[in-house]
């Protein structure tokens, strides 16, 4: 790990309180949340210790722990995809995140996905690795599949915060074909840390109905998708689906039996490699200023409605979004333009054409 982590907590808009991670320093890059987190033991685990060493050495890493999970609150009303990509908004918006590269993880894939393509002007790179397009309830299941599926929802409800190892083990087997006694061990000790059974098996339920493929197209920014080729848990044609869905993504087989690689395997620094290529070697793009201030898309368009004369409730009624993300397009505004009054930017924006 790449200097002190830091954890706060922010509030998503039902009230549930999220841990949020950050660590190392640069241009922010963001984990949507998966289920099997826990922000304050994650660094130290031998199965995430690599992730978040890796993704800190040049950037502010920034993860949090999903509703239920972790040191977030365990007693939720909602798991839904729709919750989840609130929760990631509620993180943004907190750390005032304006623009950054967002990874998706196994379902985590799902809310990363939902996000990029409702905050279009704030994701500048979307990085995949082991989603599905469609959950296991969402392909056509026989009935015996689908017995299946019931049976490890209530196996997980039962068993999973149990003494005993042994119906954890069951989900084990389900993600990894190729881990070692050591790192099946620090997976297991992972899920009895960071979820109870029942929050496990609402998780599951919901990650069982996935379904991004009208979502999907809808995505602007470059996309990056990764899928085991021998993945245990999502299916490599689901990795390729969703890829074929995701305009102009390009996807890289990774040669594993690991939903999500061991910093052992072949597979790891191969994607690494992948990875650095894609996003921007040092600072964000956004900092890549010429003379002329560079405002993005939304503060323009935030600019405007200032322009016009309109109030933050206003402008965010306009364009869908909180008033305090309204501010904070103000703020970064204001900072880009080096001014330190509405009417001083927008007198400043319009000499310099950018009003239109």
């Amino acid at each position: 790990m790449n200097g002190r982590q830091s954890i706060r907590f922010c509030t998503s808009v039902d009230g549930v309180r999220l841990a949020v991670a950050t660590v190392g320093q640069g241009a922010p890059i963001v984990r949507a949340a998966t289920w099997l987190t826990h922000v304050e033991k994650d660094a130290d685990n031998l199965c995430n210790r690599h992730w978040v060493a890796e993704l800190s050495r040049e950037h502010l890493y920034v993860r949090y722990d999903s509703r239920g999970c972790g040191l977030s609150d365990r007693d939720v009303e909602r798991f839904s995809v729709e919750a989840w990509i609130e929760d990631l908004e509620a993180v943004a918006d907190a750390l005032e995140l304006e623009q950054f590269p967002l990874i998706g993880m196994s379902q985590g894939a799902a809310i990363a996905i939902g996000y990029a393509a409702r905050h279009p002007e704030r994701v500048s790179r979307l990085v995949i690795y082991g989603g599905c397009a469609r959950g296991l309830l969402k392909r056509d299941p026989s009935p015996k599949v689908v017995d299946a599926a019931q049976a490890m929802l209530k196996a997980a409800e039962l068993g999973w915060g149990a003494d005993s190892s042994s119906f954890r083990q069951v989900f084990i087997s389900q993600l990894f074909h190729d881990a070692s006694a050591e790192q099946q061990r620090a997976f297991d000790e992972a899920q009895r840390l960071t979820i109870s059974g029942v929050n496990a098996a609402r998780f599951m339920k919901v990650v069982f109905e996935i379904d991004v493929c009208e979502v999907a197209p809808k995505v602007r920014c470059p996309t990056l998708v990764f899928h085991a080729v021998d993945d245990p848990c999502f299916p490599f044609e689901e990795g390729r689906l969703l890829a074929s869905l995701i305009p102009d993504a390009r996807l890289v087989p990774l040669p594993s039996k690991n939903h999500l690689p061991f910093e052992t395997e072949r597979a790891w620094p191969m994607f690494l490699a992948e990875l650095r290529a894609f996003l921007p070697a040092s600072a964000s793009e956004a900092e890549q200023r010429s003379a002329t201030p560079q405002l993005t898309s939304r503060q323009l368009e935030v600019l405007r409605e200032v322009a016009s004369g309109q109030t933050d409730k206003q402008i965010a009624g306009k364009l869908f979004l909180s008033p305090r993300t309204v501010e904070m397009h103000v703020a970064r505004a204001l900072e880009a333009l080096q001014c330190r009054t509405r009417a001083e930017a927008v007198r400043r924006a319009a000499e310099l054409k950018l009003l239109g």
